[in-house]
């Protein structure tokens, strides 16, 4: 089922850059640039890992992920993508997180387009 992919796929990556804050600052900051209010990063992080570990649970159970998930997967997907785009068009954070936007939109369009 193409739903349990991008369900995978999300929890995958909401699991690992949620917690790369707390795993390693240094290569985190060094990528997305430094930081001034640490705390702010590490409440994301721990919304998104917390996204993702629900995700996984729910790909790992074998039944149809539930509508209220998805909900929340593709309305946290469109809310990540649309601050990081807004916030790179202002120059208030690095470019880089335009590549996790594109992200963010490919798994909008995963969970839109599958059953």
């Amino acid at each position: 089922m193409k739903q349990r992919r991008v369900a995978a796929a999300q929890a995958l990556l909401y699991v690992s850059t949620g917690i790369w804050p707390f795993v390693h600052r240094s290569s985190f900051e060094r990528v997305t640039g430094t930081k001034v209010d640490y705390w702010l990063v590490e409440t994301v992080g721990v919304v998104v890992a917390a996204i993702g570990v629900g995700l996984g649970q729910a790909v790992a159970s074998g039944r149809p992920i539930p509508r209220e998930l998805r909900t929340i997967s593709v309305a946290s997907a469109v809310g990540l993508a649309s601050i990081e785009a807004l916030y790179v068009g202002r120059r208030r954070i690095s470019p880089v997180y335009l590549a996790d936007a594109v992200t963010e939109v490919a798994l909008v369009a995963g969970w839109l387009g599958g059953s």
